[in-house]
């Protein structure tokens, strides 16, 4: 009996999940632990298995396709069963196709849709490329410096996957690590190399670099007009994002608070644990780790601050699970730190960067991104003095972390400059007060003064 393979549910607050990539195409023979696509959330990407052994009769969704959970994805049964019949017997239908308006532009070129029909009809049969690449296509695309640009796709609706990006450098000459780095640049690829068993090097790519930029300057005269306008379509992870921030920013009144903490003791004790032994294990705690244990430790003395509004209902915590953003690749995600009220330094040290690191190698799980109580965002390392961060919903509360400055300060009637670092704290205003939250913040910032002192509770 044929088997109807489900949207996995992944974590209890994902309700959909972006349908990335398939892994499999209808025909093939599959077993239990094949993986058949990748799917992602607002949060993480996580690989499909077959769930049965058999052959995939249907696959019911598209690369890119919103995917509520539980919804079928694909039907897995013996060569020549009807899917069809297996679906109503297990009570699921076909999800609808999602249709793709047509720019302005297509609606009144004929010509156009002639040449998409054609361009169709060739990706079909994996003899040209939408246009469309899966990630990790892209990724391995820009670590060996080819341009996805004409590569046949072989993936669903010709997207290019990654074994059409292996099998395109496989007719590439062999390169030098510096000429890799210079073509991911965007430099010219010559047809031939100088170097070792016609390997192309670095001189070979300046070469064919400056013939390029010789014809350029020579046509430069003749340019005109505004240039090309890329389209790219909001979706994926990144509409998941955005509409995550747009739901935040409709459902609550936020409303952001700046101040400044005095940080000399943060900048010598750091510089201590730098200079430390190793064999302690200290040296790599960084000024985001002591701000996150000085957060762990002032939320308990606030706690309106480490809370939850739902709907009507305000949740307060005792314990402190904190969320810290993380930038990665795939856009912004919110591992979280359990109980970082009860860990050490060190502790909260080590936490944040294995999840940072799961983070941006793909491995966190959901319930890795899922439950914190309050969120700290840290931008300082790139310059910015201050900003509105947005609140991570249903928290009541964010923090932004921003540079270190030099300020001047009175001292015994004179003026000194003394480091200084920048906090933006976010609120929702329905539940949380100014006075209140200044007072939260003002705590903080005493907190990260006296951070030695804090540091032998």
């Amino acid at each position: 009996m044929a088997f109807v393979l489900i949207m996995p549910r992944q974590g209890n607050t994902v309700e959909s999940c972006v349908l990335q990539e398939w892994s499999v195409k209808e025909g093939d023979a599959v077993d239990t632990e094949t993986t058949v696509c990748t799917v992602e959330t607002d949060k993480a990407a996580f690989e499909i298995p077959a769930g049965e052994k058999g052959t995939v009769l249907k696959l019911l969704c598209a690369s890119g396709d919103d995917v509520p959970v539980l919804d079928p994805i694909a039907v897995i049964g013996d060569p020549g069963e009807d899917w069809a019949a297996a679906l109503e017997k297990a009570g699921k239908s076909a999800p609808q196709a999602q249709a793709v308006p047509e720019s302005p532009a297509v609606q009144t070129a004929p010509a156009a849709k002639e040449a998409a029909s054609s361009a169709v009809s060739a990706e079909g049969n994996g003899t040209a490329s939408s246009g469309a690449a899966s990630p990790r296509a892209k990724n391995l695309a820009k670590h060996e410096g080819l341009s996805l640009e004409g590569i046949p796709g072989s993936g669903p609706e010709g997207r290019v996957i990654e074994r059409d990006v292996q099998a395109a450098l496989g007719d590439r000459p062999g390169m030098t690590a510096a000429a890799k780095a210079s073509a991911a640049g965007g430099a010219k690829l010559p047809s031939a190399g100088s170097g070792i068993g016609g390997r192309v090097t670095l001189g070979d790519m300046s070469a064919a670099s400056t013939s390029v930029y010789t014809e350029a300057a020579s046509s430069m005269s003749a340019v005109s007009g505004e240039g090309a306008v890329t389209e790219t379509p909001i979706k994926g992870i990144r509409k998941l994002i955005s509409d995550r921030m747009s739901q935040s920013l409709a459902e609550s009144a936020q409303f952001t608070l700046n101040m400044d903490a005095g940080a000399v003791k943060l900048e010598q004790y750091r510089a201590r644990l730098k200079a430390s032994d190793e064999s302690l294990g200290l040296s790599k705690i960084s000024i985001n780790d002591l701000i996150l244990f000085a957060v762990s430790r002032t939320l308990p003395r606030f706690s309106f601050m480490n809370a939850h509004k739902t709907g009507d209902i305000l949740k307060t915590f005792e314990r402190v699970h904190l969320g810290m953003a993380v930038d990665t690749p795939r856009g912004l995600m919110v591992p979280v730190i359990r109980n970082a009220n009860l860990l050490s330094l060190a502790q909260i040290s080590a936490e944040a960067k294995r999840l940072a690191a799961a983070c941006q190698g793909g491995g966190i799980t959901p319930d890795e991104l899922g439950g914190s109580t309050f969120t700290v965002t840290n931008l300082g390392g790139l310059g910015i003095r201050s900003f509105t961060p947005v609140l991570n919903a249903p928290e009541v509360g964010i923090l932004g972390v921003c540079n270190i400055e030099l300020k001047p300060v009175s001292k015994n009637g004179e003026v000194v400059f003394e480091p200084h670092i920048g906090f933006s704290l976010t609120i929702n205003h329905q539940v949380v007060d100014g006075a209140p939250a200044a007072r939260f913040l003002k705590g903080l910032a005493d907190t990260i003064a006296n951070i030695d002192l804090w540091l032998a509770f």
